[in-house]
This record gives C-alpha cells, sequence and structure tokens, in this order.
C-alpha cells in the first residue's frame, strides 16, 4: 500500500462577503480534491483537543496520530528538533518571532515576512549585543526563530497571530521567570531600531522588525517513532522548522525542496514532483503547504483561493495520478490541521474537513471538499489522533 496525506494548512475558513458569501474552499476551482471528495468520503475531524491552543503544533501532532495531550511539550521544543539543537535539562526553548508593533499595536507578525538572508543576520546582531550567558538564539525561516535559556520558568505567553491589531504590552510574557523575558525583548529592541538591515527596509517600504516576539515555550519531547506505532515508513515535504521537528521526532525523512518558501510564492510543483518520486522508497508521502494559513493571517481571501488552487493543481493532481498508476493499492487523505478564518487572522479550534479515498474507502454521501459538506457528512470524528489509524487500516 502506498499513502498520500496533504495538508493545506489553514485552508478552512468562514463564508467571506469578498467570495460572494463562500468560504476559500468553495471558491477554489480544485478538481482533483473534488474527485477524491466524491469518489472517496468526506467528513470532519476536530485537531485540537480542549484547553489546548489551537495551533499548527497541536493540530498536526493530532493528524500525525499523536495525542497531544500526552505527547506536547510546547511549540518552540519541536522546531528545536528540527534544527537538531542540543539543549540541556534545565534550558527552556522559546519561539522568537521578527515582528512589527507600531504605536504600541501589533501590526505584522512576521515583520513584513522578512527574508531568511536578513533575519540571520539580526539574530547575529541579537546574539552578539543582547543575549546574556544563559541565552542563545538560532537563526531559523523567515521570521520565525528560536532563543534557549536557562533557568526556572512557569509563564503564560501568547503567539504574535493572535493579537493583530491589538495593544502587544496586554500579552507581554507574565509569570516566574518573566522578568527576564520582557528585559531580553526590550534590549532587542534597540538593537533592531540600531539596525542597518532594518533601515534598508524603511527606506524600500517593507514592514521593519521592530522587535522579537518570545511565546511557545517549553522541553524537549519524546514522540515514538510512527513505524513502532504504525508499522509504516514516512517521509515529510514541507517548508517550516515545525513540521520538519515533528516529521525528525516520529522519524521520518524530510524531504527539501528548492524554492519551497513557507509562504504564498512556495514552488507547488517542485514539492508536487518531489512528492511522487518519494513515493518510491517509503510507505506514506506527507506535504505540507504553509500558504493557505499565510493568507488567511493576512486577510488575503484571494490569495488562500489561489494557494488551494495551486496545491490541487500542482501537488494533489500529480499525486493522484501516480497512485491511480499503482493499481488499487493506496490512499490518500486531504485535511487541513486547523481553520484560519481571514475574518479573524488567527487560527480556530473547530472541526476542519477531510477528504479520504482509495483502497476499501466507499463512498457513501457524494459531497464537495466543503466545510458545510463535510460537516453534513456521517463521518465525523473527534479525537484527531484518531484519523490517522482511520486511514492506515480501516477495512
Amino acid at each position: 500500500m502506498k499513502y498520500a496525506l496533504i495538508i493545506p494548512d489553514g485552508a478552512a475558513d468562514v463564508p467571506l462577503e469578498e467570495l460572494g458569501g463562500r468560504t476559500p474552499l468553495e471558491a477554489a476551482k480544485i478538481p482533483n480534491i473534488a474527485w477524491i471528495a466524491t469518489n472517496g468520503r468526506v467528513g470532519t475531524v476536530c485537531n485540537v483537543p480542549a484547553n489546548m491552543p489551537a495551533g499548527s503544533d497541536v493540530a498536526t501532532m493530532s493528524l500525525l496520530g499523536y495525542d497531544p495531550t500526552v505527547y506536547y511539550t510546547g511549540r518552540a521544543p519541536i522546531e528545536a528538533a528540527a534544527q537538531k539543537l542540543q539543549v540541556a535539562d534545565d534550558e527552556w526553548i522559546f519561539r522568537c518571532n521578527f515582528v512589527t508593533i507600531i504605536d504600541g499595536i501589533m501590526e505584522d507578525n512576521s515583520a513584513g515576512h522578512i527574508s531568511t538572508e536578513e533575519a540571520r543576520a539580526l539574530i547575529e546582531q541579537l546574539n552578539a549585543a543582547v543575549a546574556p550567558p544563559c541565552v542563545r538564539f538560532y537563526p531559523g525561516v523567515s521570521y520565525r526563530h528560536l532563543m534557549v535559556v536557562k533557568g526556572d520558568f512557569k509563564v503564560a505567553t501568547t503567539a504574535p497571530h493572535d493579537i493583530l491589531s491589538k495593544p502587544a504590552a496586554d500579552s507581554l510574557p507574565t509569570g516566574t521567570g518573566s522578568r527576564l523575558l520582557r528585559d531580553i525583548t526590550a534590549a532587542a529592541r534597540k538593537v533592531l531600531a540600531d539596525s542597518e538591515i532594518n533601515a534598508t527596509r524603511r527606506d524600500l517600504g517593507d514592514n521593519l522588525a521592530t522587535d522579537i516576539w518570545l511565546w511557545g515555550e517549553g522541553k524537549m519531547p519524546t514522540l515514538p517513532s510512527f513505524e513502532s506505532r504504525y508499522g509504516k515508513t514516512g517521509r515529510m515535504i514541507t517548508a517550516v522548522d515545525l513540521l520538519r521537528g515533528l516529521a525528525g521526532l516520529i522519524g521520518w525523512q524530510c524531504i527539501e525542496v528548492a524554492g519551497a518558501t513557507g509562504y504564498l510564492d512556495t514552488n507547488y510543483a517542485g514539492k508536487g514532483a518531489a512528492a511522487v518520486a518519494a513515493l518510491d522508497g517509503c510507505d506514506l508521502i506527507c506535504v505540507h503547504v504553509e500558504a493557505p494559513d499565510e493568507a488567511g493571517h493576512n486577510a488575503d481571501c484571494k490569495g488562500k483561493v489561489a494557494a488551494i488552487e495551486q496545491i490541487d493543481r500542482h501537488i494533489v493532481g500529480p499525486l493522484l495520478e501516480r497512485l491511480k498508476a499503482e493499481g488499487d493499492d493506496w490512499r490518500i487523505l486531504v485535511l487541513p490541521d486547523h481553520p484560519t478564518p481571514c475574518t479573524i487572522r488567527t487560527h480556530t479550534a473547530e472541526p476542519v474537513p477531510f477528504a479520504i479515498a482509495g483502497k476499501r474507502i466507499e463512498s457513501v454521501m457524494h459531497g464537495r471538499f466543503t466545510e458545510q459538506d463535510a460537516a453534513a457528512g456521517d463521518l465525523h470524528i473527534d479525537r484527531g489522533c484518531e484519523l490517522m489509524e482511520y486511514f492506515l487500516t480501516v477495512r
């Protein structure tokens, strides 16, 4: 059996006036995903357990078949696993975003999607000018970075994309150890204000990296391998460290694709071609695409529709064609991890639609791959971590 899992991150949404009262999934032209929905089954799955953050960390852990209430220790440690960071038992890992705060308001959680090259230079400046002996900054991709710090922390932090257009000061870290985090943030602000990189971005009219934002804290987790749990080998294609980290933690190899950016301009065709090629070397190929989620954060409903269409054309289509050529021994599953409604520009914990087709998957209701049709279906999975077993073992 061959399995393909495609994750259009944050694709689920709500009806939007700009789209004539339709959701992006309803507005998008997605013939390949429509084939899966029509010839397979459509349902809903809740990937975010109650009282847990509605982020890709929790949601993707669920859809990969791991219960976040058992294995989740924080977002930043998962990304640290992607970078293979050496972290001591008494050290904590924080996600460190470059953000744009203007007149105290969180205007942009990505500092204008700052380039990786610019961000790496800024991280070097922070390590040289800000970090006390107990702190280390590590560069990631675009605006997404990490900070490792030694100390005793019991803090409450907030994701920057949850407070867009809101006062940033109201969501600074609180609790044990928060004073150190606030001091580091304040020191970083001074370094960034004097940076030549920001001076250039100002001249170009780009959003500045005015601040760092520390959140998603935790310590390194340990997960059993996917093969030991399910008896299948897997590989991951993604452009973001969060998914790279999850893949590494469950024993999957990551396949890097040139031009994969984690944004709307990502190399969709390259990801699709790499996924097709990877099927020869594993049981399950997983393709994650961040673009719909970023469009949701930007309140860009047309960009979200375009991203979903690109995923269908360049990733789902080639994979579906290749799987059909295998004969009958295959299954394919398409689903977002969580909704990212353009109206609120952040994640929600509502169930998401999924479409599954292939061997022994019998069509019950001929629905579309939309939020409404999935909700009207007969297949609803309350615990997202159970969907993977259904995908792999349904008889």
